[in-house]
Order: C-alpha cells, then structure tokens, then sequence
C-alpha cells in the first residue's frame, strides 16, 4: 500500500501542521512516513506546499510525482488548482471553499470552484463554517474530511491532533478536534 498527498495552502493557513498531523497520525499506524515541502513566502502570504507519503514499506524519494498524488489537500481553492496537475486520474481534490485573498488580481473565485467541481473525484467545502468560524481550526475540519480517503484510522488522527495542541490549552485542542469531527462527518454526508 502507497498513498501519496501534496498539501497546499497559503502561509499561516497549517499547511505543514496538517501535514505534521497526518504524518505523526500515520505513524502511530505503523506506516512508513516522508515529507518534502516548500515553504515559499510562507510569512507573507505565499504558496505553501507539503509532498507527504505514506506506505507500509520502505518509501525511497520524498517527492511525489506529477499525475502520482492519491489526493490533494488544499486549505484554498486556488491553491488547489496549482497543483492539480499532480493528482492521479483516480485521485481525489479535497479543498475548503473559501479563497485566501492574499492577491490583489485574485480569479473570480466562481470560476475557480466551477473548475474543481469539473474534477471527476473532488469534495469542495466550507471548512471555516465547519471550524465553526475559525479560520484558524479550518485546516482540521479539512483533515476531517480527508480522513475518509486516508490510510490511517479515526482514532490516530484523534490523538496525533490532540498531541499537536496539547501545548495550547484545553480550549484550542477541543476546537480543533471540534472542527475535526465536522469534517469527518461532512465528507460522509458528501460535503
């Protein structure tokens, strides 16, 4: 079993915490674990991007290659479409529907969800309204919802988000398994 990822996202949005998530998560299932990413202009709002592969056996590059990504997992819908060109014919795009505006020429974003819906395995969804209004437990109710297609369990997903915010209070960690639980129960109710 191989199941690869590219993470995408705008900096500030977890792009490489969720990819820490999942990572830590697939771990503790026992799975072979690599990572590249590339943090671009991260601080300033720029493309951020994660390659994360996953497998029970020995796992030898990091990157992953175009039309080889199992899924897509975008914290945004342009940023989704970036790299779209890596996802393989059965793959799936998971992406949160709501635009980071961090450009000033930003595309229509009507258009930029018309395309993603085009995908033939795609779940577009309001992740912030999942997180409950926060855009900063947003990226988990993406994790929930990409839960469904991962090969690690409910529970390790669980516990490796409450590890990740175990250090920021009982508040934060409870919003983000909160945000979590939305997602996993949006993606089972189509999105």
């Amino acid at each position: 079993m191989k199941f690869d990822v590219v993470l995408a996202g705008v900096g500030g949005q977890g792009v490489l915490s969720v990819a820490a998530i999942i990572a830590a998560a697939a771990m503790k299932a026992g799975l072979e674990v690599r990572q590249s990413e590339v943090h671009g202009m991260a601080q300033r709002g720029g493309a951020v991007q994660a390659h994360l592969r996953l497998s029970d056996r020995q796992i030898v590059s990091d990157l992953i290659p175009r039309g080889g990504a199992h899924m897509i997992l975008a914290m945004e819908p342009l940023e989704s479409l970036r790299y779209v060109s890596y996802l393989s014919p059965e793959g799936v795009l998971v992406s949160s529907s709501v635009p980071y505006l961090n450009i000033p020429d930003y595309p229509d974003l009507k258009t930029l969800l018309e395309a993603i819906r085009r995908l033939p395995r795609h779940l577009l969804l309001d992740a912030v309204q999942l997180a409950g209004g926060s855009a900063r437990a947003a990226n988990m109710a993406l994790v929930g919802a990409a839960a469904r297609y991962l090969p690690v369990g409910r529970a390790q997903l669980q516990a490796a988000i409450r590890e990740a915010f175990a250090g920021k209070g009982g508040e934060v960690s409870a919003a983000n398994l909160k945000a979590f639980e939305a997602g996993l129960q949006a993606a089972a109710a189509g999105g």
